[in-house]
């Protein structure tokens, strides 16, 4: 039964993740939260979800814009380091509460007044910091793209370079994630069978959510996009409550 609800989770974070260029933490952890240890299933996410964002690099490649990217990457690399030193000493459940509640509130305000101005200010420094955030985030629990995702999405940008900036960020902030997890000794070899079951239910449902991706207007994904994030606060909201 754990190795069907780790399947299930992992085809469903896929397809959502091809889908939209993340959330797949946000998607698998919805069944993952109830049944698995919390550090296992922090384990897993953080890899299901680097691996769908390879074969979506692969499968949507459109949009790139290596100026647009760098800040978020400069920032985000800095993050991660910060993000570990200060995961001993974070109130979990504060954090949880408080981030779920911000985008519960501000995402579902964003996706019922469409014609908000875009943010011009801050350029790239500003766009630098959302990638600090990002980074720490991931290196707190792997939560690397909600904050970059929702500053992309105020910025305004056309679906294929936010995707192409979302998606190749994650990639990069993923995978340095990953290498602490591994150098810190937080995936063991009891992880490996559950890692192999996520690699390959992930596989056919990342790629219909890249198919899928290319047929979505500007509109819609922005849509998809705001709705995720707040399914993102949701989850968070739940997950904190849990732990008080």
């Amino acid at each position: 039964m754990e190795y069907l609800i780790v399947a299930l989770g992992a085809a469903a974070g896929g397809f959502v993740q091809g889908l939209s260029g993340f959330a797949f933490g946000l998607t698998a952890m919805s069944l993952w939260a109830w049944t698995l240890e919390p550090r296992l299933a922090a384990s897993l996410t953080l890899f299901g979800s680097l691996v769908g964002q390879i074969i979506a690099a692969v499968r949507v490649r459109r949009g790139f814009d290596a100026r647009a990217l760098l800040p978020f990457l400069a920032g985000g690399l800095l993050g991660i380091p910060l993000g570990v030193a200060i995961l001993p000493y974070l109130d979990m459940r504060l954090f949880k509460l408080v981030f779920g509640a911000f985008l519960l509130l501000w995402c579902p305000a964003m996706l019922f007044a469409p014609r908000l101005p875009a943010v011009r200010w801050g350029g790239r420094a500003a766009d630098g910091a959302a990638g600090v955030i990002g980074g720490a985030m991931s290196g707190i629990g792997g939560f690397s793209g909600a904050v970059p995702t929702l500053w992309c999405t105020l910025r305004g940008l056309p679906k294929d370079r936010q995707r192409s900036v979302i998606q190749n960020f994650n990639l990069t902030i993923l995978a340095a994630t990953m290498l602490v997890y591994l150098g810190t000794g937080a995936v063991s070899a009891d992880t490996v069978p559950m890692f192999a079951i996520v690699a390959a239910a992930v596989l056919v449902p990342v790629l219909l959510g890249s198919r899928l991706y290319r047929h979505l207007d500007e509109a819609a994904f922005r849509r998809i996009v705001l709705t995720l994030l707040t399914l993102s606060g949701v989850a968070m909201l739940v997950s904190g409550l849990r732990m008080g």
